[in-house]
């Protein structure tokens, strides 16, 4: 646990301090041949504070990763707001550049993620093109060989291409292309599941310092309590497309009110082991 954790009730930023990221009331409802519409979020509200890491945590098919998404702006929500210092988040080709920079996401398989006919230096170029205002002046190589060593990743990885990398490697890219926008708030969806244990622990030890160096906020969505707990200030518990807890991630992870966390916390046995991965729901993804 770090020293930014916060005491204070469920979702809402301390008093007198507007949220980075405000969500309320958020709906999603996916529609079903079969047996028409199943809501995947049925009215989550949740904030994080400028520089805060708040775990979104639940079972496959919760609705986290529908939530991210809609924060993202690849998913329109059903109803709800989604509000980034106060001002609306709309869909991500609607939004105005610089909130459209301000949040940027992070996947859970980061090879998918990175076309593979592009290298990696294209693939930050094209980010510096989206948005110029975060083009480095000068020469943008040495800009780019700079943002990869701030990843722990060799110049020379900037000529190759995502089949030619590790999947840590390739997280470490995915990472350098959200960064090279200059957000403030990075939406780490299920980031480490894919990358082996070892990995895993390089990649939180990297978002951990990358939050203080680089004033992110993050909203961390995991299934994985365990993970959860090396990084979070504040812990959102999902069940069934509602938020059933939430808290400081201590007090959360060490005194869980609801029975379902508690369940949670029974399975992972040992807050240092890993959950299994319990894969991914039929259809979209909404877990």
């Amino acid at each position: 646990m770090n020293a930014r954790e916060r005491d204070r009730p469920g979702g809402s930023a301390p008093p007198g301090e507007q949220a980075l990221l405000q969500v309320r009331d958020l709906r999603v409802c996916y529609e079903r041949r079969s047996r028409g519409g199943r809501a995947a979020v049925a009215g989550v509200s949740l904030s994080v504070a400028a520089e805060e890491t708040l775990g979104l945590v639940g079972e496959s098919g919760s609705g986290k990763t529908t939530v991210a998404r809609c924060v993202a702006g690849l998913l329109r929500p059903g109803a709800g707001t989604i509000a980034f210092e106060g001002r609306p988040l709309g869909r991500a080709g609607r939004r105005p550049p610089e909130l459209q920079r301000a949040v940027q996401m992070v996947f859970q398989d980061p090879r998918s993620s990175l076309d593979p006919r592009m290298t990696v230096a294209s693939v930050i170029a094209e980010v510096w093109r989206t948005h110029p205002v975060t083009a480095p002046e000068g020469d943008r190589t040495e800009a780019l060989h700079r943002l990869l060593a701030g990843l722990g990743l060799d110049p020379e990885v900037a000529s190759r291409r995502a089949d030619d990398l590790s999947g840590g490697q390739c997280q470490r890219v995915s990472i350098a292309r959200a960064l090279a926008a200059r957000p403030r708030l990075l939406v780490c969806d299920e980031a480490v599941s894919a990358l082996d244990v070892s990995v895993q622990a390089q990649i939180l030890r990297l978002l951990a310092e990358l939050r203080e160096s680089h004033r992110l906020a993050l909203l961390f969505i995991s299934h994985d309590l365990g993970v959860v707990h090396q990084i979070a200030d504040r812990v959102a518990v999902m069940r069934e497309g509602v938020i059933v807890e939430q808290g400081p991630a201590g007090e959360v992870l060490s005194a869980p009110r609801h029975p379902y966390t508690r369940a949670l916390l029974a399975a992972a046995l040992d807050l240092d082991d890993p959950v299994p991965d319990e894969g991914t729901a039929d259809g979209e993804a909404v877990g």
